[in-house]
């Protein structure tokens, strides 16, 4: 999350449940804030949203009580903010949980390879 209290779009698939309320808020979707946080549906699991089955999906609308026009609405803002990630437009930044020794490093790693959706940097201590 930036100082202000917004999720940082670049690092959704890391967005924890309360970061996913914050963006449904901004989305005009807050009204489905609290059912995500009951279900404890974070970043992580919007990210895999695009690789659910039909059935998956449809469980995942029953259990969340959306409407579907609220459910595209939800895809099409995630896939606004992938197609942003792929193409470089989101500022790169040091993740919060890498040292900010990292910092140079990781944004030199992150801008060369732009294509992909994460570069991890794992520190065996």
């Amino acid at each position: 999350m930036t100082s202000g209290g917004l999720p940082e779009p670049l690092d959704f698939f890391i967005w924890k449940v309360e970061d996913v309320g914050v963006w449904l808020e901004e989305i005009g979707l807050g009204g489905y804030k609290e059912t995500f946080r009951q279900n404890g549906i974070n970043g992580e699991y919007l990210d895999n949203l695009s690789t659910f089955t039909t059935e998956q999906i449809l469980r995942f609308i029953r259990r969340c009580h959306m409407k579907w026009g609220d459910f595209i609405t939800l895809c099409k803002e995630l896939r606004c903010i992938k197609v942003a990630c792929l193409r470089g437009e989101q500022e790169v930044r040091r993740p919060w949980w890498a040292p900010s020794c990292f910092s140079s490093v990781y944004k030199r790693l992150a801008r060369h390879n732009q294509q992909s959706r994460v570069v991890s940097l794992k520190i065996d201590l």
